[in-house]
């Protein structure tokens, strides 16, 4: 025979506290497995509405590629001249430009996390989070079907003799998670800022342009000079692109003390960006 309080400690075992005030002691890591769910439904959306109604679908996560290198080639190429310190030029662009993306992606989506969901985030509670981090895993799956087509190219100039990979590629995966943390650290940032000031959702897109052209995805760091070189070294995102370039082709500026300073960067980014959505998501419904 139950006891009241028995009977009550056992209905209070079932009972969910939503409190906003206790989002910053909130474990993420385990509200994505128990909203696993729910995090493979948001990025099969993210994955399946870009391409909806399109005669390509996804082909075109390989054609876009394809059109960027070709206008790469011809312009910074062949009209501009632009080195690219011995490797051929495809595989040059399309090393930068398939990890550059990867970045610039899980940036614009994170960004836009709050205003995306904002329907979804009024009508029903789950950890909002979730909605940032199935930007990271849709990218990722982008980037998987981006790199299977800079993997052929590769393979084809490796056999050819045309570089010289080497054992560093085993960091590949330390360079991928640096590269993730800097578009989540700052696409958390903006969509903070964002729910706020939407001005910036117009911004976004001119301030990745000016990223791209600030690392060196369509030109080797080793053309630059001086203080200018180290200058462009600052930039988080530089060091890694050419890490990565330095790993699979041989060619490129790996320097660890700059290595060190991205992945601390992506750190606090990441930090800073956490703990401002955080902050955020206790009270945008009233701000959106």
């Amino acid at each position: 025979m139950r006891t009241p309080d028995s009977s009550a400690n056992q209905d209070e075992s079932w009972d969910l506290i939503i409190d906003a005030k206790k989002s910053s002691n909130r474990n993420h890591f385990k509200d994505f497995f128990n909203n696993r769910d729910l995090l493979s439904l948001l990025v099969k959306r993210d994955l399946v509405t870009i391409y909806k109604q399109t005669i390509l679908g996804p082909l075109w996560l390989l054609i876009q590629p394809v059109l960027k290198v070709a206008i790469f080639y011809f312009v910074f190429g062949k009209l501009a001249g632009i080195s690219t310190d011995g490797v051929p030029a495809v595989l040059f662009y399309l090393t930068g430009l398939t990890f550059w993306e990867f970045f610039a992606t899980i940036l614009k989506k994170s960004a836009d996390v709050f205003t995306a969901n904002q329907h979804i985030f009024g009508k029903v509670y789950f950890p909002r989070m979730i909605a940032a981090f199935a930007a990271v895993v849709s990218s990722a799956v982008k980037l998987a079907i981006q790199f299977s087509l800079f993997f052929i190219v590769w393979i084809y100039y490796l056999v050819q003799g045309a570089i010289s990979p080497n054992l560093f590629l085993i960091a590949l995966p330390v360079f991928l998670l640096i590269i993730a943390l800097l578009g989540l650290g700052g696409g958390l940032i903006l969509s903070a800022l964002t729910v706020k000031y939407r001005d910036l959702r117009f911004v976004i897109d001119t301030g990745l342009q000016v990223i791209f052209y600030l690392t060196p995805v369509i030109y080797p760091l080793s053309i630059a000079q001086g203080s200018f070189f180290n200058a462009l070294l600052f930039n988080p995102l530089a060091p890694i692109i050419e890490a990565v370039r330095y790993s699979f082709l041989g060619q490129g500026v790996f320097d660890s003390m700059f290595l060190a300073y991205s992945a601390l960067f992506a750190i606090l980014l990441f930090w800073i960006g956490l703990k401002l959505f955080e902050k955020t998501e206790r009270n945008f419904i009233d701000t959106i």
